[in-house]
């Protein structure tokens, strides 16, 4: 079975706030969505929602294959050497050789480094690397640029151009422009409440 990731006639509430309604989108092999909008539109929220994490306030998320997310929240031990880290989620994940996922994200001269050293941007990327290491066909990515330098942004960039092109599907959500030949564009504020 192929990827699929749909959301029909979604609603998104923070507390007594709605922040958006009425948003549906179906993703399939192939397919790019970003996700735009001011700071507090519900970006993340979204994000949440189709990775299953929130409910929705209405509206219904169907999806077949697995998730990847890349967010605010590193789930990696913040004391451990990055390369122990991300090792066990390797081992959780069942994951494929990390060797040149490592190289490409330049996370290779850091692996003894204790996670709670790393920059923003050093974090970020060792986020990347898990999710690339864990195979998953949908990739959910909230913010995915922040703290990156311009030579990392090409780099996320064109990973996530090479997941879509390879039958994978990205919904990216950022506030910053996100080169991606194909992707879709959901303005949130078009579905404020």
């Amino acid at each position: 079975m192929q990827a699929q990731l749909t959301a029909t006639d979604i609603a998104c509430r923070r507390g007594d706030r709605l922040l958006f309604k009425g948003l549906s989108l179906t993703c399939g092999p192939g397919d790019a969505v970003q996700i735009t909008g001011t700071n507090g539109v519900g970006k993340s929220s979204l994000i949440r929602i189709l990775a299953g994490l929130l409910r929705p306030f209405s509206g219904e998320i169907r999806s077949s294959g697995e998730m990847g997310l890349v967010d605010e929240r590193l789930a990696l031990d913040q004391n451990r050497p990055l390369g122990k880290a991300l090792d066990f989620w390797a081992q959780l994940d069942r994951c494929r050789d990390n060797g040149r996922t490592l190289e490409l994200l330049q996370l290779e001269s850091l692996l003894d480094v204790p996670v709670r050293y790393l920059s923003t941007g050093q974090k970020k990327r060792a986020a990347i690397a898990r999710l690339l290491a864990g195979n998953c066909p949908i990739w959910l990515l909230d913010e995915p640029l922040n703290g990156l330098d311009t030579q990392a942004q090409a780099s996320i960039e064109s990973l996530v151009t090479q997941h879509c092109d390879g039958g994978g599907i990205a919904v990216v959500a950022s506030h910053q422009p996100f080169a991606l030949p194909g992707k879709k564009l959901i303005a949130l504020e078009e579905f404020a409440a």
